[in-house]
């Protein structure tokens, strides 16, 4: 009779660990949103729209993005206007409340007084992206 027992409660309790297909369930672990400062520095279209589509992916996990565009990276203001996949996903980020800061001392210097994708911004703000951020990439 103890045997009965035992064997019936290792049943059970493999049905518990396991699904009735035999493949084991595991509670799904959510992931905890994190914020995630990008710091883009290139004019290389590739580099920037993997960041960008990095940053987006990063919105669509529930994760905090900002981007900061520095040196050349302001450079993509005029960049959405002739590729269209820069376009996408520079807008996409934006549509989806993302926030793009430019360097105001590199938009003056490339004699863009009015960014379409970024907003003017100062070394300042990059400092607050870096303490603010748990996680900070460069591009």
């Amino acid at each position: 009779m103890k045997i009965n027992v035992f064997l019936l409660f290792f049943l059970f309790s493999g049905m518990q660990l396991f699904g009735q297909n035999g493949k084991s369930v595991s509670n799904p672990v959510k992931s905890n949103a994190t914020t995630i400062g990008m710091v883009i520095y290139s004019n290389d279209a590739e580099t920037v729209w993997n960041a960008l589509r990095l940053a987006n992916y990063s919105k669509n996990q529930g994760d905090s993005v900002s981007i900061f565009l520095l040196g050349k990276g302001v450079e993509l203001d005029s960049m959405v206007k002739t590729n269209t996949d820069l376009k996408e996903q520079s807008e996409k980020f934006l549509d989806n409340g993302g926030s793009i800061l430019g360097c105001g001392t590199c938009l003056r210097s490339r004699n863009n007084k009015e960014p379409q994708v970024c907003k003017f911004s100062s070394l300042a703000d990059l400092y607050k992206l870096i303490r603010n951020n748990k996680i900070v990439l460069t591009f």
